[in-house]
């Protein structure tokens, strides 16, 4: 619990003085025992909750939900330290001490720190506009709805006592010794807590906003977001079953039937660097690059590019050779699928030797940095394909309407093969056809159907682990996929579901905090 308490105690509020929401570089630190007097002030906390989201996708959010899954990898894992191998190879230990599992740790509560902050604040703090009182608190709950089902996702497991275990629930300011008094709650409270957070956030919402303050979260986004979570509490490991599909398909619907919410005409349109906060985005996490020292900026383009690679990938800056695309993922595109293109490459060729690297990597966040891994995209964390494909995959699951399943799934692939794409090949006269019922012998391959299409549609974006594990399928899959990737031997264990309890918050409350069943207890 120490890093609960340090960050207690030591919080400060980092906000911007910019009109412009997507600038968010801060001039200073503001204590926050002198601040949250006035409407301003709650503005600028708020602002800096959204800032504080940055941690969790910089680094650590492709980390723990595409290159822990079958999508991604690292192109020199070779030369990797035990914290990339941890979370890739499955059959190398995943240590408490990993860096990874500790930054997303820590990220999330700093930022769950600065919404109660802001929640706790609002309340007293001098408003001439009581919408904005109610959407300020609004902003603060989405936010930390949104970091909480991120660590239920990643940390909610069963516990070495066989319970069913979510996260610390810290939903108030509190005192150092508060802190260590501190547990983890139950995977369901942490759920039912993310949920009322969300339905205040969609009563008080705006359905949109001016563009200076574009960027911030809506309606839509608080709609989407809840009927993704009982998405995720349908499923595995809460199995809450058709009442929560249900409940699931009354939210996408709501957005779905909102004439504000569309697809973008092109799949490629979606990452131009120039074209953000689309209709069909629900919530992004901003950036713009050219801020002192790159500090608004966004990482991807630099940290997904080969590691050996000159200037044929990227023009600026280093070169990561991350969230390196898998032969599975690969082959996942039906062939001339335009989304392949605008997603990934197999390989560049060497501007030294002319010859063929078959190096895959992401392109999907491509921009020109101006110095380092300063880049300019955004983050999409939820747009409107995610619904229409979770929408689809709930109405099978409740065999509500197989028809107006199959209707949202075609959808996505109409605008697909809409897209341009490969240059160089030579376009298929079917390419991504519609689906009809007769391809479908079962729900269970209309499912899988879905799965692949969320695979190949939502590629890089931090779906596609918790898409397994809610399905039960993470199984299956990665057993599959680490023996297609060059790991015969590799053995499934169900620990493998959940990420351990970070060794610091062991070490910090010894006997408090309860681990994951198969990691130490400290």
């Amino acid at each position: 619990m120490k890093k609960i308490v340090l960050l207690l105690i030591g919080v400060v509020i980092i906000a911007s003085c910019s009109d412009d929401f997507i600038d968010l570089n801060p001039p200073s630190n503001l204590n926050s025992s002198g601040f949250y007097k006035t409407q301003a002030d709650i503005n600028q906390a708020v602002l800096a909750a959204y800032r504080g989201l940055r941690g969790h996708y910089n680094n650590t959010a492709y980390r723990l939900g595409e290159i822990r899954s079958d999508n991604t990898g690292y192109s020199w894992l070779a030369g990797n330290p035990a914290n990339e191998k941890g979370i890739d190879e499955f059959a190398t230990p995943l240590f408490e001490d990993n860096d990874f599992v500790e930054d997303m740790w820590n990220n999330s509560y700093n930022t769950i720190l600065r919404t109660n902050l802001v929640i706790g604040r609002a309340e007293s703090a001098e408003f001439t506009n009581e919408n904005l009182r109610n959407q300020y608190i609004a902003e603060a709950k989405f936010i930390r709805a949104l970091v909480y089902f991120w660590l239920n996702r990643v940390f909610g497991g069963y516990d070495l006592n066989n319970n069913l275990l979510g996260v610390i629930k810290v939903e108030t300011e509190i005192t150092p010794q508060e802190a260590y008094q501190l547990g983890r709650v139950s995977l369901e409270e942490i759920y039912n807590f993310i949920v009322s957070d969300l339905l205040y956030a969609e009563q008080y919402l705006p359905e949109s906003y001016s563009s200076s303050d574009k960027g911030r979260v809506t309606k839509g986004g608080a709609t989407g977001l809840l009927g993704k979570v009982y998405m995720t509490m349908a499923g595995f490991p809460l199995n809450k079953g058709n009442e929560y599909y249900n409940l699931a398909i009354k939210q996408f619907e709501k957005i779905i039937n909102n004439p504000l919410h569309s697809l973008e005409l092109s799949y490629k349109d979606l990452f131009d660097v120039t074209n953000k906060n689309t209709d069909e985005s629900l919530f992004e996490i901003q950036y713009k690059k050219g801020a002192p020292g790159g500090s608004t900026g966004s990482p991807w383009n630099n940290n997904f590019a080969p590691r050996f690679s000159d200037k044929e990938v990227v023009l600026v800056g280093n070169k990561g050779g991350e969230n390196s695309p898998t032969g599975t993922m690969s082959a996942a595109y039906e062939y001339g699928d335009p989304r392949k293109y605008v997603s990934m490459r197999d390989g560049y060729i060497s501007s030294s030797t002319g010859s063929w690297v078959p190096e895959r990597y992401v392109c999907k966040y491509y921009d020109i940095a101006t110095s380092g891994s300063d880049n300019g995209n955004n983050w999409i964390e939820l747009r409107l394909a995610d619904i229409y494909l979770l929408y689809s995959e709930a109405l099978i699951r409740t065999k509500v309407s197989a028809a107006v399943a199959l209707t949202y799934l075609n959808k996505i692939r109409e605008r697909a093969r809409n897209t341009p794409g490969d240059p160089d090949i030579v376009v298929p006269v079917n390419l991504l056809a519609d689906y009809s019922l007769d391809d479908f012998d079962s729900d269970q391959s209309f499912l899988l159907a879905i799965e692949n299409e969320r695979r190949v549609e939502l590629a890089f974006e931090n779906h596609r682990w918790f898409d397994l594990v809610r399905t039960g399928r993470a199984k299956d899959v990665m057993i599959a996929s680490q023996k297609a990737d060059g790991y015969p031997e590799f053995q499934w264990d169900d620990k493998m579901l959940t990420y351990p309890i970070p060794m610091t918050v062991m070490q910090s409350n010894p006997g408090k905090i309860i681990q994951n069943r198969g990691y130490n207890q400290m």
